[in-house]
């Protein structure tokens, strides 16, 4: 029988595709019964990451940072430890919003001491709220509620009263053409803004990030140092970015 992780990950990806489903939907596609199939919706329904309407599943909202976590969970929390041993205790690091972005602030809280933490995330800044004693600074702007990301020129103007080693960035998608992407004009814009400011910047994405293209490219001009994903990725992908002369680390 499939793992109840990857049949997790199955339904949030067939409700992101297909916007909605029923439970014989799911359960032939899965090839569980339906017994299985309305557990696992029940406990997805409880964390807050779906909603049951009419027979019926579907995702709350896919900018909503509980949902986007749930996707390849185990993936993202691997790429997190893995990019945890780039950072040394008393650092001073950049983190944009993302899941797994929001994923190593929460490893950091268990492995490292004496870091500032600045981040647009106001999400990742309630996210370890109480788990540790380092210093969060959360940049200035225009909040974006489902997503809990501050954009806008604002995060331009605070983020420029500070210089650090490394920023942490997720992504929406990538191009050989274009490369990293996000989906959100602003967004970009608020990473643009902070990568500015950092000497390296390193992305944190499931290879699944590989297979789409978001519309707004990153544009980050050769600031992308490392990139940290899971094994999966396509090797033109890796390839391509080695060319660029950006480490690619897998887990």
């Amino acid at each position: 029988m499939r793992k109840k992780t990857d049949r997790t990950n199955q339904i949030l990806e067939l409700l992101s595709s297909e916007t909605k489903a029923d439970v014989t939907e799911l359960s032939e596609k899965l090839g569980v019964s339906q017994v299985t199939v309305r557990k696992d919706l029940n406990e997805l329904e409880q964390r807050g990451i779906i909603r049951r309407e009419h027979g019926y599943a579907a995702l709350r909202n896919m900018d909503d940072m509980g949902t986007r976590i749930a996707f390849h969970y185990d993936a993202k929390k691997k790429i997190a430890r893995k990019a945890s041993e780039l950072v040394q205790n008393g650092d001073t690091i950049m983190i944009e919003n993302g899941s797994c972005c929001a994923l190593l602030a929460d490893v950091l809280t268990e492995t490292h001491r004496d870091l500032t933490i600045i981040t647009n995330s106001a999400f990742i800044a309630s996210y370890i709220r109480g788990k540790s004693s380092f210093q969060i600074i959360l940049l200035g702007g225009i909040f974006q509620q489902d997503s809990q990301v501050v954009v806008g020129p604002l995060v331009r103007q605070t983020a420029s009263n500070f210089c650090v080693d490394q920023f942490f960035i997720g992504t929406d998608g990538y191009s050989p053409e274009n490369g990293f992407t996000n989906r959100d004009q602003l967004r970009a814009e608020a990473v643009r803004d902070m990568a500015a400011q950092a000497e390296a910047v390193i992305v944190l994405t499931e290879s699944e990030k590989f297979s789409r293209r978001g519309i707004v490219p990153l544009n980050l001009n050769g600031r992308i140092q490392t990139v940290i994903t899971d094994d999966r990725i396509p090797a033109e992908a890796s390839r391509s970015l080695q060319s660029r002369g950006i480490q690619v680390i897998t887990v």
